[in-house]
């Protein structure tokens, strides 16, 4: 599916109907589900149906229905820079080591 073709109004509807069948998958009624997120019944109806509301509801909604993984999209991740990473892979570049004691033990043969 492609969501940038969608209208605003289409992606409602699709985000209500997950919270809907989730809700149901639960075993859930409205007045269940809207009491434990802290929210009226019609709000939840609102949201169910495509309907403009708060965002603030649909992360209630998500939280009582154990979906709060689905916001991992708006999470932003540390990136690093090409150039920083060839820095970091130089600094710690496996070197050379010596070992002296074993150069004090074998002292240079005097052919």
């Amino acid at each position: 599916m492609v969501y940038r073709d969608l209208s605003d109004l289409a992606i409602l509807r699709m985000i209500g109907d997950f919270i809907k069948k989730k809700r149901m998958a639960l075993n859930k009624t409205q007045d269940q589900l809207a009491e434990e997120a802290g929210m009226s019944r019609s709000t939840l109806s609102l949201l169910e149906r495509g309907e403009k509301v708060q965002l603030l509801t649909l992360i209630q909604a998500l939280r009582v229905l154990d979906e709060l993984q689905l916001l991992e999209a708006f999470e932003i991740k540390q990136q690093i820079s090409p150039i920083e990473y060839i820095k970091l892979q130089k600094k710690y570049e496996r070197q050379r080591v010596r070992n002296s004691d074993l150069a004090a033990e074998n002292p240079p043969s005097e052919w």
